[in-house]
């Protein structure tokens, strides 16, 4: 069933629509009559209607567009009912008086598809095999995009450029003057005339990038220079991009020369900041460049149907790494044993492979920890301080197979959240998942459902609240954050723009943002009342953030509940399987040092006393012991265990091609025949 809010954007699209039929079939019966009032308001409204359109409603333009009703047979239909109007209106005189009409509309319209024809020119000429991001492109000759409306927006461009022309028949219908409207269409002529030129002129050779066979020459130029070491390979959809983002600082402290490969352009502008270069190849026949260069592993947060074209290049090794840890089908995908190497966090996932049986070996798993984790700061110790206990709620989605144990939000969501709300000194953080819903409708109304929930409750609760200045740090360093993270680009700029624009960042950028990120998050919570619920659906602050704020977290079995085990704070999983607790707590290891709720969430009450009270909290040495058969030892620390399986990958890379080279070697170079012997050959 549709939402309220899905439900008034189609009437009001039906609404736009039976207008638009209306004022044609008005238009008509103008020009047919002839009826120079109605003529003129209807077109007027008609031609208005549809510049609104463009800008509040582009999924109905494109509709129009797929059933052959675009804005140029629109246009096209509106000019020629006006100029059959004026016609009418102008008696046995009106073919002499208005054939200059009739020819500047003529060559208006050959002027536009000029113009969207070189528009078309532009756009090939500036999509170049690749893109960069803190990458030095000097020798790409990349320029400033042209304007928007030139080089991408033909169906406003054309409606802008023909309001002269359409205003100058309708004042001539209004008045009976044909000067307005040779005015009128003389004015849209030039527009499209001079934009046409315009635009032509990024056709120059010195407004034009490189061809394709030079960019790639270029490419593997760079790749020659800056000698790349260790990689992270990347492919997903638009909602995916955390999976690689988690991963970025980890990236980024790699001994050698980190690169980051994508495949699909979108993404470039999904990928947080990071001073590592980034390199967008979306064709695998450009991919091979990478085979050439001196890229020895690369490391795969997540599986995609694009990753086996990397994974057939011999001389760089693969590791996977997963974007996180959890007991679901999903982290033991038997594609891991496509990979030379399977990075886990601890000893509970090497043992989760080896009894998956999928055919990855136990030899050929690597135990690294979870670097990233480090932003999470432990448990005090003792009963939580303060009025209020902070309860993190942070469901999973839903996957793609359709468990309903998937997630609990759907069957348990809202009696979790009104379990937590009946006890007065309880705070709520609701983190959900960022694709709740993309896949079961159900998840997502769920979600809506507990998000009201949520902020009902926040509004009928009242108390102090941080004055002012607060609310002035937290902009003071949002403003700072935003000017560190993320590149403003005009509304005009392209692919083109930005990679000249993203050009190689500042010496010592990243921990400049991991400065800032913190100074923001510290005054994100410092702007807030410690009472106040809050739904928190943005990017910031981050999952690690609430968890810091949190004294308990519910979850479901995913790796959210493994990456607050670092924490060694109490934590609960909804069972929302079927299955019973006892074979819910077999069936999943990460949940063994945690408390079980069932769908109706009546152990609620009993879990806030435990987590008040440690003398109630029988689950301490638990979760220490769980702690480190998921996450592995706390010494050496995580990411010093993951260098060194960086650099051991790496080594076995420059093992294998050594061994290549040797063998070719050993192998005798054909002998040239001597001229004599192919003159005796051909004798015989």
């Amino acid at each position: 069933m549709p939402s309220a809010g899905t439900a008034s954007r189609r009437a009001a699209q039906l609404a736009a629509l039976l207008s638009m039929l209306a004022l044609l079939v008005a238009q008509l019966v103008g020009a047919l009559l002839p009826d120079a009032p109605l003529l003129v308001s209807s077109s007027a409204a008609a031609l208005a209607l549809d510049l609104l359109l463009q800008h509040r409603d582009p999924g109905l333009v494109a509709v129009l567009g797929k059933i052959r009703f675009d804005v140029m047979v629109r246009q096209l239909q509106r000019d020629m009912l006006i100029l059959l109007g004026l016609l009418r209106l102008g008696g046995d005189d009106a073919p002499r008086d208005y054939a200059p009409v009739v020819a500047g509309l003529v060559l208006f319209y050959g002027a536009h598809l000029a113009c969207q024809v070189t528009a078309i020119l532009v756009r090939r000429s500036r999509t170049l095999p690749f893109l960069t991001r803190n990458i030095d492109t000097t020798g790409l000759r990349l320029t400033s995009a042209p304007p928007r409306l030139l080089a991408r927006q033909h169906s406003r461009r054309l409606l802008r450029f023909a309001v002269p022309a359409t205003a100058g028949m309708l004042t001539s219908a209004a008045t009976g003057e044909e000067f307005w409207a040779v005015a009128g269409v003389s004015a849209a002529l030039a527009c499209a005339l001079g934009g046409t030129a315009y635009l032509a002129g990024w056709l120059r050779p010195g407004n034009r990038p490189v061809d394709e066979a030079r960019a790639l020459e270029w490419l593997d130029r760079w790749l020659a220079d800056y000698r790349p070491t260790m990689g992270m390979y990347f492919s997903g959809g638009t909602t995916s991009a955390y999976q690689a983002n988690m991963w970025l600082s980890t990236m980024g402290a790699l001994d050698g020369s980190p690169l980051i490969v994508l495949r699909e352009r979108f993404m470039m502008q999904k990928i947080e900041a990071t001073d590592v270069p980034v390199l967008c190849i979306p064709k695998v026949v450009h991919l091979m460049a990478l085979e050439k260069s001196t890229l020895k592993m690369m490391l795969h947060p997540a599986n995609s149907g694009k990753t086996s074209q990397v994974l057939r290049m011999p001389s760089i090794k693969h590791a996977f790494v997963n974007h996180g840890e959890s007991d679901k089908l999903s982290s033991c995908n038997p594609y891991a044993k496509a990979y030379d190497e399977v990075w886990v966090a601890g000893p509970a996932a090497r043992e989760r492979y080896q009894l998956a049986d999928i055919g990855v070996e136990d030899k050929d798993v690597v135990e690294v920890g979870r670097p990233q984790l480090a932003p999470i700061e432990p448990a005090g110790g003792g009963a939580p301080t303060g009025p209020y206990l902070t309860v993190l709620y942070a469901p999973t989605w839903e996957g793609w197979d359709g468990n309903p144990g998937n997630t609990s939000v759907i069957l348990a969501g809202e009696n979790i959240v009104r379990a937590l709300l009946a006890d007065p000194g309880v705070r709520v953080l609701y983190k959900p998942h960022p694709m709740t819903g993309s896949v079961d409708p159900r998840a997502g109304r769920a979600d809506q459902r507990v998000q009201a929930l949520i902020r009902r409750a926040a509004a009928e609760r009242s108390g102090p609240r941080p004055g002012p200045e607060a609310a002035a740090e937290l902009a003071r360093r949002t403003a700072e954050l935003d000017r560190l993270t993320t590149c403003h680009f005009r509304d005009s700029a392209d692919e083109v723009e930005r990679m000249l624009l993203q050009s190689t960042p500042d010496k010592g950028r990243a921990e400049t943002v991991e400065a800032a990120t913190a100074a923001w998050e510290a005054a994100y919570w410092a702007s807030l009342p410690e009472w106040e619920h809050q739904v928190v659906t943005e990017a910031r602050p981050s999952l690690y953030g609430c968890f810091n704020r949190s004294d308990l977290l519910i979850s479901d079995v995913s790796s959210v509940v493994s990456d607050y085990l670092i924490s060694e704070k109490p934590y609960a999983v909804a069972n929302t399987s079927g299955l019973t607790e006892e074979d819910f707590r077999a069936a999943f290891p990460t949940v063994g040092a945690a408390t079980i709720l069932t769908p109706g969430a009546e152990g609620v009450p009993a879990l806030l006393a435990a987590v008040r009270d440690p003398a109630l909290d029988h689950l301490a040495a638990a979760r220490a012991e769980l702690k480190v058969r998921l996450l592995g030892p706390a010494d050496p620390p995580s990411l010093t265990r993951f260098n060194a399986a960086a650099l051991a990958l790496a080594a076995k890379s420059d093992e294998r091609r050594a061994r290549m080279e040797a063998r070719a070697s050993e192998i005798p170079a054909p002998r040239l025949a001597s001229a004599e012997e192919s003159e005796t050959a051909q004798g015989g």
